[in-house]
């Protein structure tokens, strides 16, 4: 099998115990050599700074340190200072999401959807950011239909996106049709899956229920059947995780993005099981 990019997902600590995990979490998946290490951004951009510090700590380390940027709640103004700065310090690569109003928050900015944002970091910086955007095999939770959110994709690629990652998942044909859908609208940038490492049965259903993905309902039967026996679920997730990721990189997919919620071993047993 050859080797395919890999990268991983972070989020900005909040506290000094949790900032030491993730520089532990990072050393650990550093040596697995990844493409770039992402930092995601809260909604209406309650972790900027979390995310300004982590990705500068990450770029320092040498690493291609790449920002969530969401638009949703913000105004072209603030966007506009933090591109600049992220800039100043030499960062290239961004993931422009729309983002989630945060809870109690009605003004949605001055831009509303993830591809205006696009247009917007385009016009302000030309080609200087490699734009990374969000796709949903399974079909974003708030589309109008599946051929809306297709379409959409499209507005983002087109309004001048590099590449994407999608949303997790655990059925690979939902991949494969979407990639195929967008093609035949003529989409032709790298789509990297993202993935879920299955470590806890409770949280993974809650992830799931608010994003939208779609837990396999034979998985879903087997993990709350080990009740609390988190080794039992563990491996079993890392067997299905695993067995997915093959069939992906065998086939075509660009590479694999981790969703590590800050844990390196999941993400590294998958790693290492691939022999990437």
């Amino acid at each position: 099998m050859s080797s395919p990019q890999i990268s991983f997902e972070f989020f900005p600590p909040k506290t000094a115990e949790g900032a030491e995990k993730l520089y532990i979490t990072r050393a650990r998946l550093a040596l697995l050599k990844p493409k770039f290490m992402s930092v995601t951004f809260g909604a209406g951009g309650s972790t900027q700074k979390g995310t300004f510090d982590t990705v500068l700590e990450i770029a320092g380390e040498g690493f291609d340190a790449v920002p969530h940027l969401s638009c949703i709640g913000a105004s072209k103004q603030s966007l506009r200072g933090i591109l600049t700065q992220y800039r100043i310090h030499g960062i290239r690569h961004i993931v422009a999401l729309r983002g989630d109003l945060p809870s109690g928050m009605k003004e949605v900015g001055e831009l509303r959807y993830a591809c205006e944002l696009v247009k917007f970091v385009r016009a302000e910086h030309g080609d200087w950011f490699h734009i990374e955007v969000a796709a949903y095999p399974e079909y974003h939770p708030q589309a109008r239909s599946a051929r809306a959110d297709i379409e959409n994709f499209a507005h983002k690629v087109k309004a001048g996106a590099n590449s994407a990652i999608t949303q997790y998942f655990y059925n690979a044909d939902a991949y494969f049709r979407f990639v195929d859908d967008v093609c035949k609208l003529g989409v032709d940038v790298p789509i990297m899956p993202g993935i879920m490492p299955i470590t806890n049965y409770m949280q993974l259903m809650r992830f799931s229920e608010m994003c939208g993905a779609e837990v396999p309902k034979w998985i879903a039967r087997r993990l709350e059947g080990f009740g609390d026996d988190r080794d039992a679920i563990k491996a079993f997730g890392l067997d299905i995780v695993t067995a997915m990721c093959e069939r992906l990189v065998m086939n075509g997919a660009p590479g694999l993005h981790f969703y590590t919620l800050n844990n390196a071993a999941d993400c590294k047993s998958i790693c290492e099981r691939l022999h990437l």
